[in-house]
C-alpha cells in the first residue's frame, strides 16, 4: 500500500522513551556506508548498532528536539529526525566516552576519528544541527524524510535560523539539496566514504 505525502503524520515527541527511536535509527542506518567503514564485520556491527544509536536517541530526547512519523497501518514509528538547537550550550551525552568504548570495541579508534573529523568542520555560530534523519527501509520513498525535514525547516525559517547536517551518502545529499542546503567540500574518511557537510540558510 502506497501512502501519499499528505497521509504522513509528523509529530513532536516529548517526553518519550528512546527505544523506538533507536529501532528506527538501527533499521535505517546500521548498514550504511559510514557504518560499514566504522565496523566492517556485519555480525558485530549489527550487534553493536542498537547500543551505539541509543546513545544519541537518549541524548536527543533529553537535550534535543525529536520529530517522528507514525505508520498508519501498524502505529509504529516509520521515521525520525533528531535535531539539536545549537543556539545555546548542550552537554555531551552522559558517559559518552566510556559508553562508546563499551559499544565500539575494536572500532573505538575509528569512531573517535569520525567524531574528530565531523567536529573539525562543524560551524560555530548559532544554528540547529540535524544529527540524524532516518526512515524504516520498508517505508522509504514515500516522502516521510521530506515531511520530517519540512516540519522543522518551517520553524527555523520563522525564527531566522540556519541549519547544518552531514550527508552520509549521495542519495541523502540530493535530498538535502532539494530542501535548500548547500553542499560544502566533502570530508574524506581514511579509506572510507565521503561525508558532505551541508548548510541551509533560512528562507525569509
Amino acid at each position: 500500500m502506497t501512502h501519499a505525502i499528505q497521509d504522513v503524520v509528523v509529530r513532536d515527541i516529548d517526553p518519550v522513551g528512546s527505544e523506538e527511536i533507536t529501532d528506527v535509527l538501527v533499521a535505517a542506518m546500521s548498514d550504511g556506508a559510514v557504518a560499514r567503514w566504522l565496523m566492517p564485520a556485519d555480525a558485530l556491527r549489527r550487534q553493536s548498532s542498537p547500543e551505539y544509536f541509543a546513545i544519541f536517541a537518549e541524548h536527543a530526547v533529553h537535550h534535543g528536539e525529536v520529530y517522528a512519523s507514525v505508520d498508519p497501518i501498524d502505529g509504529k514509528l516509520s521515521g525520525v529526525a533528531l535535531w539539536f538547537p545549537l543556539t545555546h550550550v548542550i552537554p555531551a551525552p552522559v558517559d559518552y566516552d566510556s559508553r562508546l568504548k563499551d559499544v565500539a570495541g575494536y572500532a573505538y579508534d575509528r569512531v573517535c576519528e569520525l567524531d574528530a573529523a565531523l567536529e573539525a568542520e562543524h560551524p560555530l555560530g548559532p544554528h540547529h544541527y540535524l544529527a540524524f534523519v532516518a526512515v524504516r527501509p520498508d517505508r522509504q520513498n514515500l516522502g516521510i524524510g521530506s515531511a520530517l525535514l519540512a516540519r522543522h525547516h518551517a520553524r527555523l525559517d520563522r525564527a531566522g535560523l540556519p541549519a547544518y547536517l552531514e550527508a552520509n551518502d549521495p542519495r541523502n545529499r540530493e535530498l538535502y539539496l532539494r530542501h535548500g542546503y548547500q553542499s560544502r567540500r566533502p570530508i574524506m574518511l581514511p579509506d572510507g566514504p565521503p561525508v558532505w557537510p551541508m548548510w541551509r540558510e533560512p528562507l525569509l
